[in-house]
């Protein structure tokens, strides 16, 4: 699912082009609106090195100094709509991206457990949108499994990355 993730359409529509890295776009409020860098070759960095940039970007967003290459390239898109408030949008793709995903604000909620007792849980809800004509249902809910999956036990993504 990952692969079709990262894939694009050809400019003219007639090619699926496969791309290797994972480049990672974020939303981001600035002063002159909405802005979408993204974090280049996700998967040959760690988890230290990604920090690293995130921060080096989000200065250079503040203070409108964002180049041309950070704003341009991406993969998917994820975005925080839980920092105003927000749990669930319909979030808009990015094009040439196939997939974005928003995360909501965390929620201390109720819920039964195994025994029918009523327990609270921290929820973050998820929404997600993609491009059909490259990424299906299955694929886009497999690769939100494994994004829950990564929330839920950090270690595994440890795991994944450099």
């Amino acid at each position: 699912y990952q692969r079709r993730v990262r894939a694009r359409l050809s400019p003219d529509g007639s090619e699926l082009i496969h791309r290797g890295a994972h480049n990672i776009g974020f939303a981001m409020a600035s002063d002159e609106g909405l802005l979408v860098p993204n974090v280049k070759n996700v998967e040959q960095r760690s988890v230290f090195e990604v920090a690293q940039e995130l921060s080096r970007i989000i200065e250079a967003g503040r203070a409108g100094k964002l180049p041309p290459a950070d704003l341009s390239g991406g993969s998917l898109t994820l975005s925080n709509i839980g920092t105003v408030g927000g749990t669930y949008t319909s979030p808009v793709l990015l094009l040439p991206e196939v997939a974005i995903g928003a995360f909501g604000k965390l929620q201390r909620v109720p819920r039964f457990d195994a025994d029918d007792n009523v327990v609270p849980v921290n929820l973050i809800n998820m929404s997600w949108s993609a491009d059909h004509r490259i990424v299906d249902g299955v694929t886009i809910a497999s690769y939100s499994n494994a994004f829950k999956r990564y929330l839920e036990q950090p270690e595994s993504m440890l795991l994944d990355l450099k």
